[in-house]
């Protein structure tokens, strides 16, 4: 007997198929997911404080903070009065779509309205691996260089959002706006690229609106 076996498109398909039952039971439960992603250091965290203080009023909102170790982020989200839950991923570089079940179990999903969940920093991993989010959000910060979806195209083509982030230090790093939206919109034509700082909010509107767009059109499909 003589087989090739590529265990990572089996690995990939049973996750599609979890991550296919995420989000089937997230609608059913009425609750709206975003998978937010993007390197270490990007500003997912500063990023979701904007968020909640914007949307806390009018949507119930949980937080699942994913992490190799450590609940820095999680006791964060917690001083703004949200629920949230820490995941350690065992060394993993990502979440899937099992562990992130895994998460929603522990949550109290009847109370809530919208769930963030807070990737694993990492530009290879989780473009990879579908969770069930009804959006997919990643963040580029500006010091990380305009090529970037040159680097990690992947991420950039699943991506739903791409949110150029402090863009207040735009002359520091010579950061070109242009080039990078121009880079992912020829990987990605449609996805929707927003600048902002979310150190000074300058630009968080568009961030803001274009989300409650989303969440407004997913719960009335």
């Amino acid at each position: 007997m003589y087989e090739i076996y590529e265990t990572k498109l089996h690995l990939t398909e049973d996750n599609d198929r979890n991550a296919e039952q995420n989000k089937n039971y997230l609608k059913e439960k009425g609750i709206f997911m975003v998978n937010l992603m993007g390197s270490p250091g990007a500003g997912k965290t500063s990023l979701l404080r904007l968020t909640i203080d914007a949307l806390k009023n009018k949507y119930r909102i949980g937080v699942m903070e994913a992490d190799v170790d450590s609940d820095i982020d999680a006791a964060a989200m917690h001083e703004l009065g949200v629920d949230v839950i820490q995941v350690h991923s065992s060394g993993l570089c990502h979440m899937d779509a099992d562990m992130t079940r895994q998460g929603l179990e522990k949550m109290n999903l009847e109370d809530l309205d919208v769930v963030f969940l807070e990737n694993i920093g990492n530009l290879v991993c989780p473009a990879e691996f579908d969770v069930g989010a009804a959006q997919k959000v990643m963040i580029l910060s500006v010091p990380e260089g305009h090529d970037k979806p040159l680097k990690y195209p992947l991420m950039f083509k699943v991506s739903d959002c791409l949110i150029i982030n402090k863009t207040d230090t735009a002359d520091i790093f010579d950061f070109d706006i242009d080039t990078c939206r121009r880079y992912a919109e020829e990987l990605h034509p449609g996805i929707t690229v927003i600048s902002l700082s979310a150190k000074t909010k300058e630009g968080s509107e568009a961030w803001i609106r274009w989300l409650e767009e989303k969440i407004e059109e997913w719960r009335n499909a």
